[in-house]
């Protein structure tokens, strides 16, 4: 039963294709919990813990198998067990959860165990988000994308932070079937979670004079994006939803996905040339993706590149993809592996840049973060660090298909610009595109696999939140916290632990 209320917790929590209902996402950690406290001994909480995260995460990432399949390509039968390998690395974390719960169980008072499994929880999601090169998806907080007035506390605690306080407040909600003064702290966090959401929704935004920025969306096909003689069919149809845009707009600023150029723009060829006429002719600048290359010791290097184009028509500015994605940009120990290949076809291995300072347009200092790089809390303080005062990220979601991952990638881009106090800008090859205020706001928000555009005005901001001033701080406070309960634990002795009634 546990099991069962784990997955069904998960799948309809987080964005899936029949219906998302965020705050079932919770009864994912009150299952795992209850899993933990009524489990006989350590090696059983380890193995539920383990099993029901890996069933949960699995199913929540059944999306992985379409790429595998249609771009890899491999048969279903091998493509299907991309998700479960997933799984199983993922319930690994859920599995310590449950471990660690199991132990502290018997040794804290109900009141300290919440936030010991609260701080447990933000931990481990921060884990995740840097070993192996980081993989923070489907996070507790990720959920509640399409709820931001649940997302406010983000911008003090960060969304691994709201993770562990929703954690917490679980576990005291599920102690209170058995000690009623549970309620109070439970109810307590549950206010702490909502009011900054109500308080800040009534507050105006700050931020200098708008600018208007138009995003398009190709929809190009994906077996056809990198076919030569298909390049020209591609720029035009770039080229004709921009011009549409900016007669029904006047924007100020372009923005395509990230690839939208399938050639090396850095090369002054014809479609090159045809792209800057464009810009220097419609008196409007353009951030666009394409591959770019450079040479390091007779070495070529091939990047995935966010290029700036000013009104002039020459490029001002650029950036090259930092964190690339395994698999799929690059094959991690490729010498050992090579019989394992990327799912680009027809491209070599990327290699990752290593700046992150902003493309600057006049006002406007754009933080770029290429594909998923805006799942990564660190990629975006980053930015921000550099001066960014405004977010964008160009992705293409193509190789989800017709899934839940493109909508699952959006929800992580809302808790950045919460994060970070920062209207975000995405532009995506088929959706989903559009814009977040800092609120996390979804504003013009395109449909899937459709050829459009969206414009809206939007405004720089310079000033940080709190997370974003003091991100270090908040990173070493929690592990910090984590670790002294953990002492707390140790020096307590072992008494009779709580029970819950097995199902």
């Amino acid at each position: 039963m546990k099991y069962l209320i784990c997955i069904l917790g998960a799948w309809f929590g987080f964005a899936n294709p029949v219906y998302q209902v965020p705050l079932l996402v919770l009864l994912f950690p009150a299952a795992l919990t209850a899993i933990a406290l009524e489990a006989d001994s350590p090696r059983d909480a380890l193995f539920h813990g383990w099993l029901a995260g890996t069933l949960a995460f699995s199913a929540c990432l059944y999306w992985v198998a379409i790429p595998v399949h249609h771009f890899g390509p491999l048969p279903w039968v091998i493509s299907a067990s991309c998700p479960l390998l997933l799984g199983v690395y993922f319930g690994l974390y859920t599995g310590v959860y449950t471990l660690a719960v199991q132990w502290a169980g018997k040794r804290l008072h109900w009141f300290l165990l919440a936030p010991f499994a609260g701080f447990l929880w933000t931990v481990l999601e921060y884990l995740r988000a840097h070993i192996l090169t980081g993989f923070p998806w489907l996070t507790l907080a990720q959920a509640f994308g399409p709820w931001p007035l649940v997302l406010q506390i983000t911008a003090y605690i960060g969304a691994f932070g709201l993770s562990g306080l929703l954690v917490a407040m679980c576990v005291w909600f599920l102690r209170s079937t058995k000690t009623k003064n549970a309620l109070i702290p439970a109810l307590l966090a549950c206010g702490l979670i909502l009011g900054p959401g109500y308080w800040l929704f009534q507050q105006p935004l700050s931020g200098d004079s708008g600018v208007r920025v138009a995003v398009i969306q190709g929809n190009i096909e994906q077996h056809r994006k990198w076919d030569r003689e298909y390049q020209q069919d591609t720029v035009e149809k770039y080229l004709r939803l921009s011009r549409k845009a900016l007669k029904e707009s006047n924007a100020e600023l372009l923005v395509w996905p990230e690839t939208a150029v399938p050639f090396f723009l850095q090369e002054d060829s014809a479609l090159r040339q045809r792209i800057s006429v464009f810009c220097r002719k419609q008196e409007t600048a353009l951030v666009t993706g394409a591959p770019g290359y450079g040479k390091t010791r007779d070495i070529t290097h091939l990047y995935n590149r966010a290029y700036l184009i000013d009104e002039r028509g020459r490029v001002s500015a650029s950036y090259a993809k930092n964190h690339l994605v395994p698999f799929g940009e690059y094959v991690p120990l490729g010498s050992w592996i090579p019989y394992v290949d990327k799912l680009v076809p027809g491209m070599g291995d990327f290699s990752s840049g290593n700046s992150a300072a902003p493309l600057v347009q006049g006002d406007l200092a754009l933080g770029p973060l290429i594909c998923y790089e805006i799942i990564f809390p660190h990629e975006v303080q980053e930015r921000v660090d550099h001066g960014a005062n405004l977010l964008l990220n160009m992705s293409n979601d193509a190789w989800f298909g017709r899934s839940s991952g493109p909508d699952q990638h959006w929800n992580q881009a809302v808790l950045r610009a919460v994060e970070q106090g920062r209207y975000l800008i995405r532009s995506t090859n088929t959706g989903v595109s559009g814009f977040i205020d800092p609120r996390g706001r979804s504003m013009d928000r395109t449909s899937m696999f459709t050829a459009t555009s969206r414009v809206h005005q939007i405004r720089p901001i310079s000033g940080q939140t709190f997370f974003s001033a003091n991100y270090e701080l908040l990173r070493w406070l929690y592990s910090g916290l984590a670790v002294l309960l953990i002492l707390i634990s140790l020096g307590s002795k072992e008494k009779l632990p709580y029970k819950i009634k097995k199902q």
